[in-house]
């Protein structure tokens, strides 16, 4: 279990040096790596924090649509003892661009729960608010196995 860790935080470092041209391209990619890990770890006060009020997250196929609340909601449940198969969540090939006060990554997130990990492409939209950056909307799509042969 370490060593799978280890590794995880080893492909995330390295993904983060490959992608960050400034600093604040840095800091983008580094809140976009905790969004990862406060989901891993049901992290709910990180996830108050990052979330805009009208956030939205769009799940594969729009087969579920959420918002904030149900996002800490979830998180809430799985911290008062709510099974959570979720075993690990390792981001890969990341874009970051960002244009005046919008920043939107994007990139690949393999998501292991078993018993089968599914590789997710991503794009996520963050805005500047009050000298910070804030998760507006998150779009998440399953890619099949077959599409990721060659990348």
């Amino acid at each position: 279990m370490k060593k799978t860790i280890t590794t995880s935080l080893i492909l995330c470092l390295l993904a983060f040096l490959s992608v960050a041209q400034t600093p604040e391209h840095q800091k983008l990619l580094e809140l976009d790596l905790g969004w990862e890990k406060a989901l891993l770890e049901s992290n709910v006060v990180f996830l108050e924090n990052l979330l805009a009020k009208d956030f939205v997250w769009v799940h594969n196929h729009a087969s579920l649509i959420d918002g904030k609340e149900a996002v800490i909601s979830r998180a809430k449940r799985i911290q008062d003892g709510q099974q959570n198969d979720t075993r690990g969540r390792v981001s890969r090939d990341q874009t970051v661009v960002i244009f005046g006060k919008t920043g939107v990554v994007s990139g690949f997130t393999l998501v292991d729960r078993g018993p089968s990990p599914v590789t997710y492409h991503f794009m996520r939209t963050y805005v500047k608010e009050k000298g910070k950056y804030v998760l507006l909307a998150n779009h998440t799509m399953a890619v099949p196995d077959e599409e990721l042969k060659g990348k």
